[in-house]
């Protein structure tokens, strides 16, 4: 029992962590915030598929994400929520390998966009920033994070539930 927390643990930590270098990175390139994102780290929003230990460390790793690369309050608080019910969405249509990549995509593509236009004063419109921040969130989920499952799949008991 004790054994299984601390892989819990561990996971979370790692998940967290990995997110926000993959962030850092697109955030080098510009990528990271602005009505056209492309978070490298968003693709590990289909981790919850694996592990639930993937719920907690993607909202931990965006959070810290948002606070290192100088997100707005806005973004801190709701980005992170975004990230968060995204996780969970995923969580629950872990049964369905694409569908899981789903939520993510729906929870930026919906709340995003109310970060940009009052968080950072992003002009465009919120219809025409869901459409470009939704555009940017199914690359990273649906064609990096089904990428990211295939790679994982074969090895899934030895990363994420080893005995």
């Amino acid at each position: 029992m004790k054994d299984r927390k601390i892989l819990f643990l561990v996971q979370a930590a790692m998940i967290a962590a990995i997110y926000v270098v993959l962030t850092a990175l697109a955030a080098g390139f510009d990528l990271a915030s602005g009505m056209i994102q492309v978070r490298f780290s968003e693709a590990l929003t289909i981790l919850p598929f694996f592990t639930t230990a993937a719920v907690p460390g993607l909202t931990i790793g965006c959070l810290i994400a948002n606070l290192v690369t100088g997100g707005s309050i806005y973004d801190i608080i709701f980005g992170t929520l975004a990230t968060l019910l995204g996780a969970a969405g995923t969580y629950l249509l872990r049964k369905h390998r694409y569908l899981c990549s789903l939520p993510p995509i729906a929870s930026n593509a919906i709340i995003i966009p109310f970060v940009l236009t009052y968080g950072y004063g992003v002009p465009g419109g919120i219809p025409l920033q869901m459409a470009t921040v939704g555009a940017g969130e199914a690359i990273c989920c649906l064609f990096f994070g089904q990428i990211l499952i295939t790679a994982l799949l074969p090895i899934r008991t030895q990363v994420f539930d080893p005995q």
